[in-house]
């Protein structure tokens, strides 16, 4: 199992900061959240781990019994994967599910693709049948259950998860989420989520840092969170934002509720 480490990280935009000296560790296998308004930085510390924006500074690296792996590295583009917020922009529209999940097989040099794209259909419940199809014959929540099959294809130890659900009904919401829990515990994963959703947030992760303008404002568990014991005025904020969130009894799934996904009274939303 694979933990991950991020030290002092900053990242600039034309002189803008809007990640700035952040810090935090994901131990193995656990699930850790960073939720904030819009524009608080959080989707930006995804984009840097997996290097799609680059770091003014700080580092990036993934500990595990055989030693630390940097970022940038092919080693660690192979064991860290993203899942991004919108499951209709991050699958190619002229491509089938078959070459999307290929793509990454091919990039990486893996050459039993066959056998692997099957088994990641099967993982997230898709199945052989939806192989040859295109993302428009596809619903919002079968695109993202693809979109999570082409992460895991190149079995990593790590998933970035940038609002997987946001985009998605609720009822389809709670199936995703669902999804990525059973799949965590069954593969061990390490799972970093961004959300501004809380209820979402502590119905999956453990821990949670809270970011305000590019900074990390408190660390806090999740049932802490839950349970309003914030300490930052900013996070207290947060959760009159979203009052109305209850965070489910440890190992209770989601259900689809009016107004929200299992386990939710209300809808929860922050900086919106």
């Amino acid at each position: 199992m694979i933990g991950l480490r991020v030290e002092g990280l900053r990242v600039e935009f034309d002189g803008f900061v809007a990640v700035d000296g952040v810090s935090f560790e994901v131990a193995p296998g656990e699930a850790f959240g960073i939720v904030g308004e819009s524009g608080s930085g959080k989707s930006t510390v995804l984009r840097a781990i997996c290097g799609l924006e680059r770091c003014a500074g700080g580092t990036i690296g993934l500990a595990g019994r055989s030693g630390t792996l940097q970022a940038g590295s092919q080693d660690f583009r192979r064991q860290v994967q993203m899942v991004f917020q919108d499951p209709y922009a991050s699958l190619h529209p002229r491509q089938t599910v078959d070459r999307i999940l290929a793509e990454p097989l091919a990039i990486h040099g893996i050459s039993d693709a066959e056998q692997r794209i099957e088994h990641a259909l099967d993982e997230v419940g898709l199945g052989a049948g939806f192989r040859f199809r295109y993302p428009h014959q596809l619903s919002g929540g079968q695109r993202q259950r693809v979109a999570v099959a082409r992460a895991l294809i190149l079995e990593p130890q790590v998933l970035l998860l940038d609002e997987p659900t946001s985009a998605l009904d609720a009822s389809v919401q709670a199936e995703v989420l669902n999804l990525l829990e059973a799949l965590r515990r069954k593969k061990q994963l390490t799972f970093l989520m961004v959300s501004h959703d809380l209820a979402v947030v502590t119905h999956l992760c453990e821990r949670v840092l809270v970011m305000q303008r590019g900074r990390a404002v408190e660390s806090l568990a999740s049932h802490e969170l839950a349970a309003r014991r914030a300490v930052h005025a900013y996070t207290r904020c947060l959760m009159e934002a979203s009052a109305g969130f209850v965070r489910p009894q440890k190992d209770e799934p989601l259900h689809a509720e009016a107004g929200g996904a299992g386990g939710f009274h209300h809808h929860s939303e922050i900086g919106r």
